[in-house]
């Protein structure tokens, strides 16, 4: 549902290495219920593809490899290859011409497992699931897929989703690393529960974080028993320790914070924040 964290699966590994997990059990894939499921996969028998690349450069829709003089960074975990049956291009997602090596683009998918489109709607169908390429008019159409990624010496890497991403000042923020930032900012914060996107104010686009707090922030965030005083753990402090490391780490100032209560951001079925549905409840006031 979202691209995979480098930092989680180190996480993972060395907390369960002193049970016998391997490394190369992993399996990151990608695919999607319109591709029915797969679309790459990695090999069984070898460990995660990473690679580290500069972050200034994957604003820009650049790749380029971090060195050891690269001050921001960003390392990303590859989703295998395509399968033999199927094809894979990176495709410029308003010129709609293919991307060069080493640049950012949708992901185009075009194979026998690829579905004829959705039941009864046919507009959606058209824009899906009928894309061709420039270069190769005529030809077997593609699937968009609205994720955006770039390829890697074979390998697939997934950078987000295009509808999701933050742009301000020229530069794209991906949502998901703001919300990894702001779940790691604090404890009282709920992983899995962040939101971040953008809302226009006076004609430009300013960032919006909604994230729940733990169900004991209420009683945490009481005034301590000295009269008259708060603890740092009050509702302001949180807030602004948000906005500081956002800041700090994605050179972003925040427009507004917001601190939900558990269970307050929509979700789908399969646990996956709704980033839109937020943003129009900020938008409504219905949040």
């Amino acid at each position: 549902a979202e691209p995979i964290s480098a930092q989680v699966l180190e996480r993972f590994a060395k907390t369960f290495e002193v049970c016998g997990f391997r490394r190369e059990a992993f399996y990151p894939c990608y695919g999607m219920a319109e591709a029915t499921l797969i679309i790459s996969g990695g090999d069984k028998l070898a460990p995660p593809v990473q690679t580290t690349i500069a972050t200034n450069a994957l604003e820009q829709n650049q790749i380029i490899s971090a060195t050891s003089e690269t001050e921001a960074t960003k390392t990303l975990v590859g989703c295998g290859q395509t399968l033999p049956d199927q094809q894979i291009k990176i495709v410029h997602p308003e010129k709609l011409t293919l991307c060069t090596e080493g640049e950012v683009g949708e992901i185009w998918v075009s194979g026998p497992s690829i579905a004829e489109g959705y039941w009864r709607k046919l507009e959606e169908t058209k824009q899906t699931f009928e894309a061709y390429l420039p270069e190769a008019p005529g030809k077997e159409p593609f699937m968009r897929t609205g994720d955006l990624g770039f390829l890697e010496g074979g390998e697939l890497f997934v950078t987000g989703r295009l509808k999701d991403v933050i742009i301000i000042n020229g530069r794209n923020h991906y949502p998901q690393d703001i919300e990894w930032t702001v779940e790691q900012s604090h404890p009282l914060i709920r992983p899995g529960c962040v939101a971040g996107f953008s809302v226009e104010v006076a004609g430009e686009e300013h960032l919006v974080v909604v994230a729940e707090v733990e169900r004991n922030f209420r009683e945490v965030g009481r005034r301590n028993g000295k009269s008259g005083t708060e603890n740092s753990n009050s509702s302001e402090d949180l807030i602004k320790s948000i906005q500081r490391v956002i800041s700090r780490n994605h050179d972003l100032q925040t427009y507004r914070v917001l601190l939900l209560k558990p269970g307050a951001i929509p979700k789908t079925s399969s646990g996956k924040v709704q980033r839109y549905a937020c943003r129009d409840g900020f938008l409504t006031g219905t949040l």
